[in-house]
């Protein structure tokens, strides 16, 4: 056999065997990797986890760890673990799947119709990885407030119910950095100027807010709800308003998991500084979060003259309103009356 024909021989052994070990090579790189069933999925690293930790975390998602981590090492990605939020698709390759675990996706975070800051940071602590005891110490850091001009009885007045993009891993301190700035992209010179024409600053227009979001749903009707609060302000009058005394009462019992649909007379003299009815002025602090539309009322509220209202009982959902204690006193009664029919006690 000629050199020549060796030399050919051990040149196509060679690239038959290089083309073998390619394309185990491709199809160790390339082949779908994963084994669940979802189309997608998220996985979380917590802030300060190590290659040793992401290994734990993967491994039930990943059918051949050997071919994944060949591919994380040749991608430095060992040495540059991310915490966050990372999301998997259903027949990822190991170089998708690197991929996916440096690409951090934000968290939207939607909320509203909180009933107080507790309730607030435990919907916040379930979709980041901050808890709500870290949440409830960052918003009432003194020295946060202080800056702000808050107190823990108003703090709450910072929060503007929308859908926010946040990233998982966020820290308390970040999440309440971000929050108060879009507080004060919400609070526009327009806004505080149409506060004022009010007589109000932007936290006694968003506690006012929240007991207008608290009397009724019906967003037609929030303005002239706000416009006869605002005449009772002007007045010197209290507010009288059943969604403080609901509140002071849940806030009494500890129990904001309670329903109270129905105020008796021995409620409306209990003593505490939510009670609208014995205290004169706006309550210290909000009652709920009120949404948009509840704070565009009172920013814009209907000119009136009524002084009274209560629910109708004839437009369920709305209230029947007057400008004198004798019409009311017939509305009312006709409330009274139709409500003790439906046997509600409580």
């Amino acid at each position: 056999m000629s050199l020549k024909k060796i030399i050919t021989i051990t040149a196509v052994a060679v690239i038959s065997v290089l083309m073998i070990y390619g394309f185990i090579l491709i199809s160790r790189i390339f082949s779908a990797n994963t084994k669940f069933e979802e189309k997608e999925l998220y996985v979380y690293v917590p802030t300060g986890a190590n290659y040793t930790d992401v290994k734990k975390i993967l491994e039930p998602y990943i059918k051949n760890f050997e071919n994944f981590e060949m591919v994380a090492n040749k991608r430095s990605y060992p040495e540059n673990v991310k915490s966050g939020r990372f999301l998997l698709k259903k027949d990822m390759n190991n170089i998708d799947l690197v991929r996916a675990m440096r690409s951090n996706v934000p968290v939207k975070l939607a909320f509203n119709n909180q009933e107080r800051l507790e309730n607030f940071a435990g919907r916040v602590g379930s979709e980041i990885e901050a808890d709500s005891l870290s949440l409830m110490k960052a918003i009432k850091d003194s020295t946060f407030m202080a800056a702000n001009g808050f107190n823990e009885d108003n703090v709450f007045a910072m929060f503007i119910p929308n859908t926010y993009e946040v990233y998982w891993n966020t820290s308390a301190e970040k999440f309440r950095d971000k929050m108060i700035k879009e507080y004060h992209n919400f609070w526009t010179d327009k806004r505080i100027a149409e506060a004022k024409e009010q007589g109000l600053t932007p936290v006694q227009a968003t506690i006012l807010a929240s007991i207008v979001h608290k009397e009724s749903v019906k967003k037609d009707e929030r303005p002239r709800i706000a416009g006869v609060y605002l005449n009772r302000l002007r007045l010197a009058m209290p507010l009288q308003a059943d969604p403080t005394v609901i509140y002071a009462l849940k806030l009494r019992d500890n129990n904001f998991d309670q329903v109270i649909k129905r105020v008796f007379y021995n409620d409306l003299v209990m003593k505490s500084p939510y009670n609208t009815y014995v205290n004169i002025g706006l309550p210290p602090g909000p009652i709920a979060m009120p949404d948009i539309t509840a704070l565009e009322a009172v920013l814009n509220p209907e000119k009136n003259d009524y002084i009274y209202f209560c629910a109708s009982v004839e437009r369920f959902g709305y209230h029947e309103f007057a400008s004198t204690l004798a019409e009311h006193n017939v509305n009312a009664k006709k409330y009274s009356d139709w409500i003790a029919r439906q046997g509600v006690t409580r």
